[in-house]
């Protein structure tokens, strides 16, 4: 028998206490594998936000926060007095306001005005974003991304809705939905990737002023740069022409936000995934200890034919590599599984991105494992000597 294969074979003369070593690291694996997906997938979805055509400020009430989401509405006069301003191409005034409910066909809903996250999601409640169907570009959504037709800005009773919304109020295209206690019906269903974008109805901008009784008022303004301008600098020029009335906030401003939760996440994955391989390192350091116990005559003989501590030792190493590397595998792939899995059933328009990274990471990960919780049984083994390990019994 070849010096590789014994390492190979070796690990499963028992193969229950092999199994459970090997559970034990796959599910540190598979959180990190799972977590990783997650994190790249939101990561991804965030940067759709700066996808070309898209609007690069969002103008917001003075009393708003970053993300607009308290403060008074606007004037709808503003948006002609931003769209003057030196280095704005154009620019979109839309109303953004919460619907606490909603029925399928009939009957009214509860519902409330408020200044939520453009382009974002209202929790507990749909948000329903008010905006000009021709510059649908700016809050993200282009012609491209919906199945259906776009409503149409005469009518008063069209609307488009997000995928995800779509698919928790079982929804398709020609259904009617109950905003504000009026039917609309549903004209087209669109998918941008952005997890939070695709939670959204739109419908035409005076439609939702008129039904919420906000005529004259939008919520922010999307405003799209000029060509060779920067970003900072119109945001810049729009504070200064109106520091007392206006703020603003840019795409990549929100951007950097998502991604330093998206950092948090990371770290907080990395916490529960060492200390779940943690609790898998013990027993793998556990399973090579009683492996090398019970092996000790067969380690005797063969050191008495020869056999070098250096090979004991690459042995003993080895043969606990092998159980974290295949850890790695089952848990990489129940990993994958399971997060796909997760979005299928749930009915979410995120992706999952499954990287390179990931996969390097949680193999690095199984072979420190592996190499930490094999050095100390290996050691015990390399300091028997073979006359008494030939007596042992």
């Amino acid at each position: 028998m070849s010096f590789l294969s014994l390492v190979v074979k070796n690990p499963f003369r028992n193969k229950t206490r092999t199994s459970l070593a090997i559970v034990g690291i796959a599910i540190g694996i598979t959180i990190i594998v799972a977590m990783g997906m997650i994190t790249s997938g939101l990561q991804s979805s965030t940067q759709s936000t700066l996808k070309a055509g898209a609007a690069e400020i969002t103008v917001t009430n003075a009393s708003s926060n970053s993300f607009g989401s308290s403060g008074g509405t606007l004037a709808q006069s503003w948006v002609t007095k931003v769209e003057n301003i030196s280095g704005v191409k154009t620019a979109a005034g839309f109303l953004s306001v919460s619907n606490s409910s909603s029925s399928n066909t009939s009957g009214s809903s509860t519902s409330s005005s408020s200044g939520s996250s453009p382009g974002g999601s209202s929790m507990g409640g749909l948000t329903i974003i008010g905006i000009d169907s021709t510059q649908l570009s700016l809050a993200g959504v282009s012609s491209t991304d919906v199945n259906g037709s776009l409503f149409s800005n005469g009518s008063t009773s069209e609307v488009i809705i997000g995928k995800n919304s779509a698919q928790s109020l079982n929804k398709t295209i020609g259904d009617t939905i109950n905003l504000y206690g009026k039917d609309f019906t549903i004209t087209g269903i669109y998918q941008t990737g952005n997890i939070m974008q695709d939670q959204n109805v739109y419908m035409s901008l005076n439609t939702l002023q008129n039904i919420t009784n906000n005529t004259g008022k939008i919520s922010s303004i999307y405003v799209k740069d000029a060509d060779n301008t920067n970003d900072t600098q119109v945001s810049n020029a729009i504070k200064a022409a109106y520091p007392n009335d206006l703020s603003t906030t840019t795409a990549e401003d929100q951007a950097n936000k998502m991604n330093s939760i998206m950092g948090t996440i990371d770290s907080a994955s990395w916490a529960i995934s060492l200390l779940a391989i943690f609790i898998g390192g013990i027993g793998v350091i556990n399973t090579m200890i009683m492996s090398v116990f019970e092996r000790t005559r067969e380690i005797g003989v063969l050191k008495a034919v020869g056999w070098k501590n250096r090979r004991i030792l690459g042995m003993i190493i080895g043969e606990s590599i092998v159980l974290t590397f295949l850890a790695a595998v089952v848990g990489t792939i129940v990993g994958v599984v399971g997060v796909e899995a997760l979005l299928y059933f749930s009915g979410t328009s995120m992706t999952a991105t499954f990287t390179l990274a990931i996969l390097l990471r949680a193999f690095g990960v199984a072979l420190l494992v592996g190499v930490i919780g094999g050095l100390y049984p290996a050691y015990r083994a390399t300091k028997l000597a073979p006359t008494e390990a030939l007596r042992y019994e």
